[in-house]
């Protein structure tokens, strides 16, 4: 396993993290009603997962307060528990910003603060490494109902946290590059986070606004979704498109299903030419791609059991990807 700094912070991470949305299985917008979770997982093949990751030196780990309202945090914290795992070999993240409880708006600073503590409790840790504001979205709703900017409340409510010990390091999650463009000047954050694989590369992609920001600001980005969620690992029929159990985010997606699987088929063809037929392949050439931007300092593949887990590895292992290769797959889907 291979490892990378994290902005300034003297943080180090393993190129591959492990994203812990999956463990949070079945959830549901609070205001929308939308799938916003996954298919239940086993605890006892999530510990198998998170164990094969440890025995490969995987040391960064990414939550958030909504994956299952806290189920992910507390399975984590469990399962390390549970393999007597040393604390301060691990990096553990985790997010605020899509929980907002009974508060008017999730980044409301007593909202902040409370998830902060409930997040420390179901880690069973007293840091959280890298905390994240979970989206850029910072207009909300005050206490009288009216439209309220928390951006600078928000970003001084994460100093102080900072400033207390709770916190290492500081994160900005956002979904679009004009919110990190608004949100990095006053957060300062030391690391960045969005989704990054072949098929979405917008906030990596060199001379690209977010990486222009990354520069100036000296701070690095993790991608999530390196993976698609399995799309491209060529695991899907178009003819028998997947089904999802109700709670699942993919029910989402229209890229899940047969047409748009369909239309990938080509260039997933030219892709196992490329790298080789295997799920192992697969997984490794789709990591490395994220790895190889500048900037990046891990991707967060999501797992179930350890057979996942395993495939996930592949990419800090196997050797980085060129610059001829990372042309090549952004060209099949241009």
């Amino acid at each position: 396993m291979r490892y990378r700094n994290v902005g300034k912070t003297g943080i180090r991470v393993s190129e591959i993290g492990f994203g812990c949305w999956t463990m949070g299985g079945p959830n549901w917008s609070s205001d929308s009603g939308q799938s916003i979770g996954w298919a239940d997982v086993n605890a006892d093949e999530i510990l198998q997962g998170i164990k094969t990751g440890l025995d490969a030196g995987v040391n960064h780990w990414d939550n958030a307060d909504v994956y299952g309202n806290g189920r992910a945090e507390r399975t984590l914290g469990a399962c390390f528990h549970k393999l007597g795992v040393r604390r301060s070999d691990q990096v553990i993240a985790t997010k605020v910003g899509h929980f907002r409880g009974t508060s008017p708006f999730s980044y409301d600073p007593a909202n902040i603060r409370h998830q902060c503590e409930q997040s420390l409790r179901n880690l069973r840790t007293d840091v959280i490494d890298i905390y994240y504001f979970h989206h850029g979205t910072f207009v909300g709703p005050c206490v009288e109902g009216k439209e309220h900017d928390y951006l600078h409340v928000a970003a001084d409510t994460m100093r102080a946290l900072v400033k207390e010990g709770k916190v290492r390091a500081v994160g900005q999650s956002a979904y679009s590059e004009d919110d990190f463009e608004r949100a990095v000047p006053v957060v300062r954050p030391d690391v960045l986070q969005n989704k990054a694989n072949m098929r979405y590369d917008q906030f990596i992609r060199p001379g690209n606004r977010v990486p222009k920001l990354m520069e100036k600001y000296g701070c690095s980005f993790v991608g999530f979704g390196p993976l698609d969620q399995g799309i491209l690992l060529d695991k899907f029929d178009p003819a028998n498109p997947p089904k999802f159990v109700e709670g699942d985010y993919r029910n989402n997606r229209e890229d899940m299903k047969g047409d748009s699987l369909r239309a990938l088929k080509p260039a997933m063809a030219k892709l196992r030419a490329r790298f080789g037929d295997s799920t192992e392949a697969l997984s490794s050439a789709a990591c490395r791609f994220v790895l190889a931007h500048p900037g990046v300092c891990s991707t967060i593949p999501g797992f179930r059991n350890a057979r996942q887990a395993s495939c996930n590895i592949k990419g800090s292992t196997d050797e980085g990807m060129g610059s001829a290769d990372v042309e090549f797959c952004r060209s099949l889907f241009a």
